[in-house]
């Protein structure tokens, strides 16, 4: 979660900026600029959380880790996520695909 802290707070600073320019009549070129990479970080950060959270749901609390894992099949139909055990960047990158 600390990554995602900090990715937000960059994207605070750089609204900051953005509003700054557009009350001191700044290039409105530059201004669009900043705003698009404003609602990326925001849109980045918020499939991290996400994916967190996914990871969290389909995994066993002990075995969350950063590296895929081997889970055994589950009876009741687990997703193929949990047991091809995707990591969080692998999980983030799935929903980056859908944006």
């Amino acid at each position: 979660m600390r990554k995602i802290a900090n990715r937000l707070k960059r994207a605070q600073g750089q609204l900051t900026a953005v509003i700054g320019a557009m009350e001191n009549g700044g290039d409105c070129r530059a201004v669009v600029t900043q705003l698009a990479a404003v609602s990326s970080a925001i849109d980045r950060a918020g499939f991290a959380i996400i994916s967190t959270a996914l990871r969290e749901c389909i995994t066993d609390e002990n075995s969350v880790t950063d590296t895929p894992t081997e889970r055994p099949d589950d009876a009741d139909g687990a997703t193929e996520a949990a047991r091809s055990g995707l990591t969080i960047e692998e999980l983030e990158k799935l929903f980056l695909t859908l944006a």
